[in-house]
């Protein structure tokens, strides 16, 4: 599947934005960039700890700045792992964060490189999602 250019250019920001990833236990830096609805841009850094359970990932760092800033609805991630081996897909709890903010056909494209690119979406990352309705009371 050939990415689309625009997906092509978040997964850039996102590679980029993994530079500034403090990642000094891991060594494993990554990057993600989130589209808005409105075109813009937010990058969030993976931030470890000596306690690795207060660790935060990349994709939810960029997902809570974005609304932080009372922006809800977004049109695409891309996420970037450079010192990866491989395309390292999102964690099961950013797949939950994911799934609490974007709707299931919401582009995802992650990748240790360009020439390794994965595009997916929000319900192949994560298929069962459930208890939506409770947010509908």
């Amino acid at each position: 599947m050939e990415i689309a250019i625009e997906y092509l250019n978040l997964y850039r920001t996102a590679l980029k934005s993994a530079e500034l990833a403090y990642a000094p236990y891991s060594k494993f830096r990554v990057g993600a960039a989130l589209l808005l609805a409105d075109g813009s841009v937010v990058t969030g850094v993976n931030v470890e700890n000596r306690s690795f359970g207060l660790t935060n990932c990349a994709e939810r760092s960029a997902i809570y700045a974005a609304v932080s800033s009372g922006v809800k609805e977004f049109k695409a991630l891309a996420i970037a792992t450079p010192d990866a081996e491989y395309p390292v897909s999102p964690c099961g709890a950013c797949r939950q964060v994911i799934s609490e903010f974007m709707d299931d056909s919401v582009p995802v494209v992650f990748g240790n490189s360009e020439k390794t690119l994965i595009q997916t979406s929000v319900s192949k990352l994560f298929p069962f999602d459930a208890l939506h309705e409770l947010s509908e009371h």
